[in-house]
């Protein structure tokens, strides 16, 4: 197939293209859904296609095919430069770039896994996910509802372009979750969820902390604990904000607000803002397509759709906006360098400036001196999502919590939604525990531009905000 792919970059250049970027995946998508006793899905797909964009005086035409016939690939570069030449007349936001040095793939860019997804067969995910099952049911109570999912979505991915890159790497996501719904006496339905994922083997489903049995065990027991829950006072109280819920505002709240195109546009209120302090000294916020997975979890994407190498990008350094995530035109555009974010969901689509794994950075306390230094408020924890706007404002619920008082848990609280602006929380970021955790998978995923789902990661450590503002019962 990279030959084909560098078959593409010269037709289109020899049809008068300043730059040509072909693409290849062959992705495997499965997953399994799960209901009480009844198994509501069952999804095997293939997502298999070359995508062709072309550049013509800095604006982009885009087509795709299904085929692997070499006529058909050539009427796709074709379309994709016909477009971009009709289109560059009339456009009135352009933006050209550079070449750069090739790119040429290493073995070492595929991650290695001890059981891929691919080497086991449905039976083997299916007993996952009853497990899961009967381990929540086991340590539940009052359960009007258990779930459980198993998704995996894996494959070659290969790229040549006019810098003469040549990639080729595999793609890795795997990802089991279940959650229980129980309802109180008073009729409220509670929550409790675990879900392990991300750029992982199965083997990661047989350590002791993520087997079924013990996710299971864990969400169960979460709904169980919430059934005695009182609801979670209404106002403006100082918080311990849980991992997974720090990855959703990093994420939802401040990443999108960074990606370069909502800024060269004026969409985002981080334009022309490089350099001004937004947050405390506590606040860094990292996106990362190479994070150290061992050790952090999350996501493994060593490349981009456009040939750049995944790296590291600190968007905002204690405090400070330092970088925005970037495709090469608006890189070029804004003086910056190519970040590794132009991503696109499949062959379908063509890539536009999207995150990695966006995650704040930790902190030098632990739990209990982050719970201590809290004083009085909310301990909020994970998360069952919300809703955000383009000028980072947020509502989001946690699935659960704790009231603490004088630095000691008091008692376990539910219905937790806090609000508020992203800009303005981020000024009241006071510290954050040493560890770091970073959470990925097949569901859910990042959606814009009709481009859902795209997998990223996020997380962070546990973060204290003073005057959180929450809304009591959701």
């Amino acid at each position: 197939m990279l030959d084909k792919l560098q078959e593409c970059v010269g037709i289109g250049e020899d049809l008068g293209a300043d730059f040509v970027e072909a693409r290849y995946d062959n992705l495997t998508l499965r997953a399994l859904r799960r209901i009480n006793d009844i198994w509501q899905d069952i999804e095997v797909k293939s997502r298999m296609g070359f995508a062709i964009t072309s550049y013509v005086d800095g604006v982009t035409g885009f087509s795709y095919t299904a085929s692997t016939e070499m006529k058909d690939i050539r009427s796709a570069v074709e379309k994709s430069y016909k477009m971009a030449k009709a289109s560059s007349r009339a456009a009135k936001l352009k933006l050209p770039f550079e070449r750069k040095s090739a790119v040429k793939s290493k073995n070492s860019d595929t991650p290695s896994v001890k059981i891929h997804p691919r080497d086991k067969e449905l039976d083997y995910k299916i007993d996952l996910v009853n497990r899961s099952i009967e381990s929540a049911r086991e340590h539940g109570e009052n359960i009007r509802r258990v779930a459980g999912l198993w998704g995996e979505l894996y494959g070659p991915k290969m790229l040549a372009n006019s810098d003469g890159s040549i990639i080729d790497w595999e793609f890795l996501v795997s990802d089991l979750r279940v959650s229980v719904t129980s309802k109180t006496d008073a009729g409220a339905m509670v929550i409790g969820g675990k879900g392990q994922g991300g750029t992982v083997g199965l083997e990661e489903y047989e350590k002791e902390e993520f087997t079924p049995e013990k996710m299971g065990e864990i969400a169960g027991s979460n709904a169980k604990g919430q059934l005695q829950a009182k609801a979670c006072p209404a106002g403006k109280f100082r918080a311990l904000v849980e991992e997974d819920l720090v990855g959703v505002l990093a994420h939802e709240s401040f990443g999108h607000l960074s990606e370069a195109d909502f800024v060269v546009t004026g969409a985002s209120p981080l334009a022309e803002k490089m350099g001004t302090t937004l947050g405390t000294e506590h606040a860094t916020i990292i996106d990362s397509g190479i994070p150290d997975i061992t050790k952090y979890g999350g996501l493994w994407l060593p490349y981009d759709d456009q040939g750049i190498a995944g790296n590291q990008t600190t968007i905002l350094d204690k405090g400070v906006l330092q970088h925005y995530l970037h495709n090469r035109g608006t890189a070029n555009k804004l003086q910056q360098e190519p970040t590794g974010n132009a991503r696109a969901v499949n062959f379908v689509f063509p890539p536009i400036p999207r995150m990695t794994n966006t995650y704040f950075l930790p902190g030098n306390l632990t739990e209990e001196e982050a719970i201590e230094q809290l004083g009085t408020g909310v301990y909020a924890i994970q998360t069952l999502g919300g809703q955000v706007q383009g000028d980072g404002s947020f509502v989001f619920k946690a699935v659960r919590g704790y009231w603490i008082e004088n630095g000691e848990i008091q008692y376990p609280i539910r219905e937790v939604a806090l609000s508020g602006n992203i800009l303005d929380l981020l000024s009241r970021v006071e510290g954050g525990t040493k560890d770091l955790k970073l959470k990925a998978g097949y569901f859910g995923g990042c959606g814009k531009g009709d481009q859902h789902p795209l997998p990223t990661g996020f997380g962070g450590p546990k973060l204290i905000i003073n005057e959180v503002t929450f809304g009591g019962e959701a």
